[in-house]
């Protein structure tokens, strides 16, 4: 299920090539190169060009924006949440990944991180659209996840101005503590925080395929099927594992009709790819990321059942 979904068209024969090679000259152990290894190469490759463009802007603004254009930035975060979902609705999950670092550095706000998470949709329209279902109903999922990120980050927002938090003051130097490059230069500094956070994703990936490779992604996916009392939350919780076998498995069980399309949108809610994984590399909060993951499941599992009261809409 996951094999042969995460190639771009053009790359789809190479890729099958060297998988052949490698399954045919090692067997089950170039199977598991295949599956684990090079699936990990190619997942963390898709974000670096994200990573070091995130970073390189960060520089610039860390070491030329004057107090008057941060300030002008920070005031600038009232349609943060609008901005950053219905940037996080275009099917990349490198755009995750620019949030987290954002959010860290303080350019953006909670609710505009929460906004970017709940509307990546990571491989949800690839699968749909290799499954010729209706343009109507795709659109629907992403208008309604996107909808969702963008009203869920505008309530937090408001609720954090309520309770006196307002916007942080930018702080893009929490970025560089323990590991700060400037001296060097804006594009080696951006360089080290690229090389820095793409290992941390590769390994962290690698540890993830190597799970589905020796536990099974049927045996993980039933996880969210197993209870169907509860099968939003578990879905929602299935959803944070941080790699698109996660969607690719949600969007196949909710087509099959093993689980509800509301319990697939749990799911995609609650995923927000690498993003999750750049967030807690960066940001040095722990209580924090412990907070937006509980955020997610929550608004994943409430969305995810609502939609299920939708008449007339099912994939299966």
């Amino acid at each position: 299920m996951m094999h042969g979904l995460l190639h771009a068209e053009g790359s789809h024969g190479m890729h099958d090539g060297l998988s052949e090679w490698l399954i045919g000259v090692f067997g089950e152990a170039g199977r598991f190169l295949d599956e684990v290894f090079l699936h990990a190469l190619i997942d963390t490759a898709k974000v670096i060009l994200f990573l070091f463009l995130t970073y390189l802007a960060l520089e610039i603004i860390e070491h030329r924006a004057t107090d008057k254009a941060r300030r002008l930035m920070a005031r600038a975060g009232g349609f943060g949440p609008l901005i950053a979902g219905a940037v996080g609705a275009v099917p990349q999950c490198g755009f995750s990944a620019v949030a987290a670092n954002f959010y860290t550095g303080r350019v953006i706000t909670l609710g505009a991180l929460v906004a970017a998470f709940l509307s990546t949709s990571d491989e949800m329209l690839p699968v749909l659209l290799s499954e010729n279902v209706g343009v109507g109903k795709i659109l629907t999922i992403i208008i309604y996840k996107t909808a969702v990120g963008i009203l869920v980050g505008f309530l937090i927002d408001l609720v954090l101005r309520l309770l006196g938090r307002g916007r942080p003051e930018v702080n893009i130097d929490e970025i560089c503590d323990g590991e700060c490059h400037c001296e060097a230069g804006i594009v080696p500094s951006a360089i080290r925080h690229t090389l820095s956070v793409t290992l941390y994703i590769f390994v962290v990936t690698l540890l993830i395929n190597s799970l589905f490779f020796f536990v099974g992604e049927d045996r993980l996916s039933g996880l969210a099927v197993e209870l169907p009392v509860i099968s939003h939350f578990l879905s929602a919780v299935f959803g944070l594992i941080p790699n698109c076998a996660a969607s690719v498995a949600l969007t196949r069980l909710a087509m099959s009709g093993v689980i509800s399309t509301g319990s697939m949108i749990s799911g995609l809610l609650s995923g927000a790819g690498v993003g999750l994984l750049v967030l807690f590399r960066m940001n040095k909060h722990p209580r924090e990321n412990a907070v937006i993951l509980l955020i997610l499941v929550l608004s994943g599992t409430l969305f995810g059942f609502l939609f299920d009261l939708l008449p007339f809409f099912s994939l299966a």
